[in-house]
């Protein structure tokens, strides 16, 4: 063996044109490979960073399909978890959580921290342990004595620079001491979003509460313990509550996913999809070499049949012949690594927020042996077809090289064809997923989302749950605040709301005035967003009747709301809602007056098809809940300018500031900043698609290219005859683009069938064009028969200066 990658080896010195092309053509594929696998590994196939992940599940509610139609999963609520942690026998730990922030003061300029308050039991479910410190105790998580944190790896990095003595130190969360007890791990990212945790210590009141859901809930499966058994014992428990609790439970559910399904989410399709994408680049990318090496091989077909005639046995001539594709595919392997390096980073510098787990992407062992694997596999692949095309030949054939026209000659021609169809029809298909993600995101680019998104800088005014004691301070700190960057050169309108559009927001049981009286658990839920005056204007949303929130909407005032198109449609199809009353039923039993109707807002996402039933009510006129003590909590600002709106944001960073200037201001971002955010998942398809196309397409015109530049180099005399007896230049440039044109139009036929049949697997993926979207299949095969002419051209004329007195004379 050695010998014969010696041999390939000096051969390979001798031609470096077709070495140099062989290996980057290999490497660019292998390369793509890699570093798409890096990816998948990461984020599907490498083990989550916890003790048996396989036995962790999220455990959610699953709502009442009255209430919330389509809806499968929903957050917990703590009465409802603390019964299943009670009553079940199937699971060794369970978990509550939630989301929050702390702003860390004390230490120079005011920082909003995102935080995750959990129970005690939260650590040891996952099965991690701090690398300093320890993590909480039981006495811990009780109401009073919940003054104890840990911190995340990278907030002891950024703030205690890997200090191990941090732990025991104190640090000033929302204005009141807390001391870490320790530090996690680099990996620990449960959730996702924190920083800090500290722990939950419920009251006995928000223990009870079971109608109100914004709790997560996560468990271990004892061992032996399958989900299906799991589950079936939560049903069990789930029918029980309700008959226990109808006002609030009726309806309620429970279901578990396994914890590495809600890590991934709803990227693991798009990733199989990439990974199938590179996979047909690689089999161009071999295509391409076998046929580059099939061309190089039979002009060594004399030699090879002398060698043969010798005794040299047809396995001897097959290893040689596989030693110069392997060493190729290997150097190749070693460019596609450093190809893949760069593309890694460029990935990670794109989307490290994106994506889950981007963090642990890189080229690690696993990664490492995928690639040298694939070499392997690719020198096998792009070698075994032309050294099996070159010995099954007859000898005696071989050795009329020079006498014209041999069979042998003919069945690598037709070798050479076939592999050009099979890179065309792959390329067609890429081609076509590439140009179906991009009409889907150029129409999700065009969906009216209920508001105009130019000209507005949006900001959360991170005020923290213990900034206020009662619901007039904080209305009055955002009216101040308000009118001062009102005032600002350049503002035109400038208001505030819970959750900006696009981001989601919470959901509410309301009792319709005229309906008919439900419990808690039964009554129609609408998304509730709490405004200030003048959201609405700085959203440009649509008043259709009636008139928007006002400053004059006071706690003295009525209790009034605002409600969407949507929802009036809903519940009065027939007339209009003003004048109207209902009840948000967490607030008690107060009546509030319809006073308008604005346009629908995509709150959920852009490609939410239906309008989503929404309430507004004025931030003056907000209680405590019928569940829980009042909590201050954080709104964003969005504010209109005339001017470029990030040249606004220190000032108005400075007019929060001079209200309260130990008030946090985060996430400072456009308007049409958040909304491209949304459409991260759906440019990451049509990014990477686009790329591995446009490298499928460009390997394809090299192929065709090559066929044709071959075929007209060993067809010379076949030209030179055909001008001799009269053919014109014409004729003989069309006869070349003829057969280069075969081939393609074998392949678009094979690859439109093959698109058409795997349309189904990108259909969850786009939005507004169908996964057979006759545009689409029509404008990629007008650019394939296009580049494949393309390709023709440099053969054709190379073809029409043939002399055939030359050519005549040297046969």
């Amino acid at each position: 063996m050695l010998e014969n990658l010696k041999f390939a080896f000096r051969l390979l010195r001798k031609s470096p044109g077709f070495a140099l092309v062989a290996v980057l053509i290999m490497g660019l594929g292998i390369g793509a490979n890699t570093a798409i696998f890096s990816l998948v590994h990461a984020v599907l196939l490498e083990p989550l960073p916890f003790r048996d992940a396989d036995r962790l599940v999220q455990v959610w509610h699953v709502p009442p399909q009255k209430s919330f139609p389509g809806a499968t999963t929903f957050a917990v609520a703590a009465g409802n978890f603390l019964d299943w942690q009670r009553q079940n026998h199937v699971f060794e730990k369970m978990a509550l959580y939630t989301g929050g922030h702390f702003d860390v003061t004390g230490a120079g300029k005011p920082e909003a921290v995102t935080a995750s308050p959990v129970s005690v039991d939260f650590f040891s479910t996952l099965g991690v342990e701090p690398i300093h410190g320890r993590v909480f105790l039981p006495e811990e998580d009780r109401p009073g004595s919940n003054h104890e944190v840990v911190l995340s790896y990278a907030f002891w990095q950024t703030h205690y620079g890997s200090d191990a003595g941090a732990v025991g130190k104190t640090i000033n969360l929302d204005g009141e001491p807390y001391t870490i007890v320790g530090v996690m791990g680099p990996k620990m990212n449960k959730p996702g979003f924190a920083r800090l945790w500290v722990p939950l210590g419920l009251t006995a009141q928000e223990a009870a509460v079971r109608g109100e859901h914004h709790f997560l809930a996560i468990a271990r499966l004892k061992p032996g313990v399958t989900m299906e058994q799991a589950q079936t014992e939560m049903d069990t428990i789930s029918q029980r509550l309700e008959k226990a609790y109808p006002e609030d439970d009726k309806g309620w559910g429970a279901t578990l996913h396994a914890m590495r399904d809600e890590t991934v989410g709803d990227i693991r399709p798009a990733l199989l999809m990439m990974l199938g994408a590179v996979a047909f680049v690689l089999m161009i990318a071999c295509a391409n070499v076998a046929n580059l090496i099939l061309a190089r091989t039979f002009a060594r077909r004399k030699e090879i049949a002398i060698r043969t005639a010798m005794g040299a046995s047809r396995g001897r001539i097959v290893e040689q012949l596989l030693s110069e594709a392997f060493l190729i595919s290997l150097c190749g392997g070693a460019l596609g690594l450093v190809a893949a390096h760069f593309g890694i980073e460029l990935l990670t510098k794109f989307f490290a927020d994106k994506l889950p787990r981007m963090g642990e992407i890189g080229l690690n062992g696993s990664v490492l042996a995928f690639t040298f694997v694939l070499s392997i596999a690719t020198g096998i692949l792009s070698g075994l077809l032309p050294a099996w095309s070159m010995t099954k030949g007859d000898v005696n054939e071989a050795l009329k090289q020079g006498l014209g026209r041999t069979d042998v000659e003919s069945g690598t021609g037709k070798t050479r064809s076939a592999l050009v169809v099979i890179e065309v029809a792959l390329s067609l298909v890429l081609l076509i997923g590439a140009g179906l993600m991009l009409r889907s995101l150029w129409n999700l680019q065009n969906v009216n989302p209920g508001f105009d998104q130019r000209n507005v800088l949006t900001m959360s005014v991170m005020v923290n749950k213990r900034q206020f004691t009662e619901p007039r301070q904080e209305a009055q700190f955002f009216d101040q605040v308000l009118e001062r960057v009102r005032a600002l050169p350049g503002v035109v309108s400038a208001g505030a709301v819970d959750n900006l559009p696009l981001e989601g927001g919470s959901s509410q049981p309301v009792a319709i005035e005229g309906h008919a009286a439900a419990a808690l658990s039964e009554q129609p839920e609408v998304s509730v967003r709490l405004v200030t005056p003048g959201y609405l204007q700085a959203m440009r949303i649509p008043v259709l009747q009636g008139r928007q929130i006002l400053g004059s909407d006071t706690t003295d005032a009525a209790p009034v709301v605002v409600i969407s198109e949507s929802m009036a449609k809903r519940f009065w199809p027939n007339s209009s809602p003003i004048g109207h009353h209902l009840k948000l039923s967490f607030f008690g039993n107060k009546d509030r007056e319809i006073v308008g109707v604005v346009g629908d807002v995509k709150q959920l996402g852009l490609d939410s098809s239906e309008g989503l039933a929404t309430l507004y009510w004025p931030l003056a006129q907000t209680s405590s809940t019928i569940m829980a003590p009042w909590q201050s909590h954080p709104l964003s600002m969005a504010v209109r300018t005339t001017t470029t709106p990030r040249s606004l944001a220190a000032a108005i960073t400075d007019a929060v500031h001079g209200v309260n200037k130990d008030v946090p201001v985060n996430n400072v971002m456009t308007l049409e900043d958040l909304v491209g955010d949304t459409l991260t998942q759906h440019s990451f398809n049509m990014q990477l698609l686009a790329i591995f196309g446009s490298l499928a397409l460009v390997l394809c015109a090299i192929g065709i290219y090559s066929v044709l530049a071959y075929s007209v180099r060993r067809g010379m005399r076949e030209i030179g005859l055909r001008i001799a007896f009269g053919a014109t230049l014409r004729d003989v440039a069309r006869h070349v683009v003829v057969e280069g044109m075969k081939p393609t139009l074998a392949g678009i036929g094979i690859g439109l069938a093959a698109a058409f049949a795997l349309g189904r697997i990108v259909t969850s993926m786009i939005y507004g064009v169908s996964s057979r979207d006759l545009a689409t299949f029509l404008a990629v095969t007008v650019l394939l028969i296009v580049v494949s002419l393309g390709a023709s051209v440099i053969p054709a004329l190379r073809a029409t200066r043939v002399d055939p007195l030359t050519v005549l004379r040297e046969e």
